[in-house]
C-alpha cells in the first residue's frame, strides 16, 4: 500500500511538468499540419489540443474551432472532408458537400498538397528542436574539448587496442573528430559493435581496432539506460575545457546537428534491437516521459525546454513511421496513389487502419509495460 501511494504521489507531481512539455509539442506539430493545410488551400474545421470532450475553445474568423479538450495526451487537426480526428476520408470525393467546399476539403485537394499537409507536422517537430536547441547554444555557448586521451582505464577496451594517454582522436570508421564529445557520442550508441580508430600519436597516424563494451549508467536521477564505452578519459590538461560561442546561423547549424544526433542515436537503437545488441527495455511510454519531465523541472525551465526539444524529435520520428493511422502511413498511401494514378480501394485502406491501430496499441501497450517495470525496479 505504501508502494501504492509513493507511486500516485510521483505521478501527480510529474503531470504539470509533463503536460507542459507535450503540449508544446503538440501544439507545434498540429500547427505545422494547420498552417500549411491552409497554405494549401484546405480548410481546418477543428483544431484541438487533447481528445475528448471539450474543455474550452473558440471559433475564428477562417470558420477553425479551436479548443482544449479533457484528454490531454495528444491532439489533432481535422480538415473539411476527414472522417475523423485520424485523416481518414469520408467516402470517395467528401460527398455531401457543395462544389464550394469540395474545392476546399482534404480529400479532393491536389496529391502533392495532401501530402506537403501531412508531413508538415513531423517538420515542424523538427523544426522546434532546431529552433530550442539553436536558442541554448545561442545563449550558453557549448563546452567543448580537444579529443586528447588523458587517461585509459585498466582492463579497457581502450587498453587492450593499444591506445595510450597523450593520443589525439582523429578519426572513428573514417569520421571526422574535432572535439571529445565526438568520440562519446559515436561510442555510446555502438555498444558491442567493432569500431575503427585514427590516432595521431606524436605527429604519426595509427589505426587501432576496438569493441566498446556495454555498460550501465546512472544519470542524476537514477535512471539506468546502457552505452558503449571504451575507457579513455579526458581532463583540463589535456582536453583544454572552454566555452564556444555561436553566432546566430553557427547555433542553428548546432542546433540541426544536435536534433540529427538524437534521429541517429534513435535510428542505432532501433537497429541494435532488430540484430539483437540492444534490449528493447528503452522503449518508454507516457510515464517515463512525465518522470523525465519531473526530474527535468527540478533543473529549471530551460532543462525541461530542452527537454521538450527531444521529445519533439522523437515525436517526428515516430509520426513518419510507414504506419497507417500515423503520418507516414498516409504518405504510404499518397506514393501508391503517385504510382497507380489512384488511391487505393476504400476496403484496402480499412484494412490498412485496422492493422495499422493494432500495432500502434500493440507499441503503447509495450512501453507502457517498459514503464510500469521500470517504476517497480
Amino acid at each position: 500500500m505504501e508502494f501504492l501511494t509513493s507511486s500516485a504521489g510521483n505521478i501527480l507531481s510529474a503531470l504539470p511538468p509533463f503536460l507542459l512539455v507535450l503540449t508544446i509539442v503538440v501544439f507545434f506539430h498540429e500547427l505545422g499540419h494547420y498552417l500549411v493545410g491552409r497554405w494549401c488551400g484546405i480548410k481546418a474545421e477543428v483544431f484541438s489540443i487533447g481528445f475528448g470532450p471539450e474543455l474550452f475553445g473558440r471559433t475564428d474568423r477562417h470558420g477553425t474551432h479551436w479548443k482544449v479538450s479533457l484528454i490531454p495526451l495528444g491532439g489533432y487537426v481535422k480538415f473539411l472532408g476527414d472522417e475523423n480526428a485520424a485523416s481518414l476520408p469520408s467516402g470517395s470525393g467528401a460527398p455531401g458537400l457543395t462544389e464550394a467546399e469540395r474545392a476546399q476539403s482534404f480529400p479532393n485537394a491536389a496529391l502533392w498538397r495532401r501530402a506537403a499537409t501531412v508531413v508538415a507536422g513531423p517538420l515542424a517537430n523538427f523544426i522546434l528542436a532546431i529552433a530550442i536547441f539553436a536558442v541554448t547554444f545561442g545563449i550558453n555557448g557549448r563546452v567543448i574539448s580537444d579529443p586528447v586521451v588523458a587517461q585509459v582505464q585498466p582492463a579497457s577496451a581502450a587498453e587492450a587496442a593499444g591506445i595510450l594517454p597523450g593520443d589525439r582522436f582523429v578519426a572513428i570508421d573514417g569520421v571526422g573528430v574535432e572535439v571529445f564529445d565526438d568520440v562519446q557520442r559515436y561510442v555510446s550508441v555502438r555498444p558491442e559493435v567493432p569500431i575503427t580508430v585514427t590516432m595521431d600519436r606524436g605527429g604519426q597516424m595509427v589505426e587501432l581496432t576496438l569493441t566498446p563494451v556495454r555498460t550501465e549508467i546512472s544519470d542524476t536521477f537514477g535512471n539506468k539506460m546502457e552505452v558503449g564505452r571504451i575507457g579513455v578519459v579526458t581532463n583540463n590538461d589535456a582536453g583544454n575545457f572552454r566555452v564556444r560561442e555561436y553566432g546566430p546561423l553557427e547555433a542553428v547549424g548546432e542546433g540541426a546537428a544536435q536534433s540529427w544526433y538524437i534521429v541517429t542515436r534513435t535510428f542505432g537503437y532501433i537497429g541494435n534491437i532488430i540484430t539483437g545488441r540492444e534490449k528493447p527495455d528503452q522503449l518508454g511510454g507516457p510515464i517515463r516521459v512525465a518522470k523525465y519531465s519531473k526530474d527535468m523541472s527540478t533543473l529549471g525551465i530551460a532543462a525541461l525546454i530542452q527537454l521538450a526539444a527531444v521529445l519533439s524529435v522523437s515525436i517526428g520520428l515516430l509520426n513518419l513511421m510507414p504506419v497507417p493511422m500515423l503520418d507516414g502511413g498516409h504518405l504510404v498511401f499518397y506514393a501508391i496513389e503517385a504510382v497507380r494514378g489512384r488511391p487505393p480501394g476504400e476496403a484496402a485502406q480499412e484494412w490498412a487502419y485496422r492493422f495499422g491501430l493494432t500495432i500502434v496499441l500493440a507499441l503503447m501497450i509495450f512501453a507502457t509495460w517498459n514503464d510500469v517495470t521500470m517504476l517497480i525496479g
